[in-house]
């Protein structure tokens, strides 16, 4: 049974059915709201249980798949688990039938950037080299292919039902509160995050962020050799410079320049040294890094220059759906900001953006279902207003701000009280900005 028709639920019963499996999927979603998802599995030899979740389906069941969305305390996994059913999660059942080694990066922030950079240095290399997970395509959809590397983000969820999983390099970026409306608490989130190294041996690789000390810590508790960034100089791993970012292992040196980079901000420079890290423990060869480093144009909705309008740059920082997320994208600026936020809380502690809206939110705009959570939290910090959706949010920051200023939206929330997703959450600020 693949318990859930999203993205990774399809590919997940696709690539069981091709290979003679009898698979049963699983939605609480009803086949009308199905409509698409199941038309996209075509003339499949599935059969549906839809509409919501009873035990019952589970007679017969020697194996359960639950897509990333679906949370410990679902019936059907509790009830699975009680009668000793074998439960996978899509990135186990994949790296089963995998033949390339894997690099794995997992953080609360960060993640999507530094594995598509780890992806074009590898790429750079010359390796036949394949990038997705939580990042693209589920990785189920690359088992069997012939890949040299295969370069994987990974979420907390993705970590929940591994057992084998076991990267040849695996990145723990940085920790910070995140998804606690799905985690009893702060320590159970990190330990999710920590499986990543759970299967790995001495011959693998973990790299580390030494300026983080909930991820440093991890260090002590696994087995694989270790390879730490962060940004003060080291006679073993990388650090970064004033301009350039610098490795170091094996009594060598290789220095890269920042002159060319295209990215911005801080968060964007310890990015590209846990990329520099991972790509090294994989054998890229220096020439291939500076290329990438070079040419990496950044992601659509991560701290992403939209235009300049009257004097005010604009930014789409729609993927910043934690309060970490928004103190690193924060930290990039030293003009005034004017901070769009808001969306459905995810149970982190607002508090924690205290220093950097002192130092440069010149005004907090708030939408969505959190608004008034934040508001109570942040609202006596800064000038601060409160509206109805995102399109009275664009209107308030043309209307308040002024030239040099900086519009940036980077919610600290996730997108679902009124988009799809941060995509199309932010898709429509772009088009609200370019139509000013």
């Amino acid at each position: 049974m693949v318990l859930g028709l999203a993205r990774t639920g399809r590919a997940a019963a696709r690539f069981l059915a091709d290979r003679g499996a009898e698979v049963l999927v699983s939605d609480c979603k009803s086949e009308a709201e199905l409509g698409g998802e199941i038309a996209a599995l075509g003339n499949l030899p599935v059969r549906y249980f839809l509409g919501g979740e009873a035990p019952a389906w589970l007679a017969g069941i020697d194996m359960l798949v639950p897509s990333p969305g679906v949370p410990h305390d679902n019936i059907l996994l509790r009830e699975a688990e009680r009668r000793g059913v074998k439960i996978l999660s899509e990135i186990e059942l994949a790296y089963r039938f995998l033949r390339a080694p894997i690099v794995a990066i997992t953080g609360t922030n960060g993640k999507s950037t530094t594995t598509a950079l780890v992806g074009e240095m590898l790429k750079a290399s010359g390796f036949t080299t394949f990038v997705g997970g939580n990042i693209g395509a589920p990785l189920i959809g690359f088992a069997g292919g012939d890949w040299q590397w295969g370069v994987v983000e990974i979420s907390s969820f993705q970590l929940e039902w591994v057992e084998e999983f076991r990267p040849k390099v695996a990145a723990l970026l940085n920790l910070s509160e995140d998804h606690l409306d799905r985690y009893p608490d702060f320590r159970a989130y990190c330990e999710a995050k920590e499986q990543i190294f759970a299967a790995q041996r001495p011959g693998d690789v973990a790299v580390l962020n030494r300026d983080d000390a909930l991820v440093w810590a991890a260090k002590e508790r696994i087995r694989s050799q270790v390879i730490s960034f962060g940004w003060t100089p080291v006679e073993e791993g990388v650090y970064a410079g004033k301009a350039e970012i610098v490795w170091r292992g094996g009594g060598k040196e290789e220095r890269y320049s920042l002159a060319r980079v295209k990215i911005e901000g801080v968060h964007n420079v310890e990015n590209l040294m846990a990329a520099t890290a991972a790509a090294k423990a994989a054998s890229a060869p220096a020439d291939a890094i500076q290329r990438a480093i070079d040419g990496f144009p950044g992601l659509e909705h991560r701290l992403e220059f939209v235009r300049e309008k009257d004097g005010v740059r604009y930014f789409n920082d729609s993927k910043g759906t934690n309060v970490g997320a928004v103190v690193k994208s924060l930290a990039s600026f030293s003009v005034p900001v004017l901070l769009l936020a808001g969306g459905v809380d995810k149970g982190g502690d607002y508090r924690i953006l205290e220093r950097e809206i002192k130092r440069t939110v010149k005004k907090l705009i708030l939408f969505g279902a959190a608004k008034e959570k934040i508001r109570a939290a942040l609202g006596d910090l800064t000038d601060t207003v409160v509206v109805e959706n995102l399109a009275a949010a664009v209107d308030e920051a043309r209307r308040s701000s002024r030239p040099g200023d900086v519009v940036l939206l980077s919610p600290a929330c996730s997108s679902f009280d009124m988009f799809r997703d941060y995509t199309e959450r932010g898709k429509q600020f772009k088009e609200l900005v370019e139509s000013l």
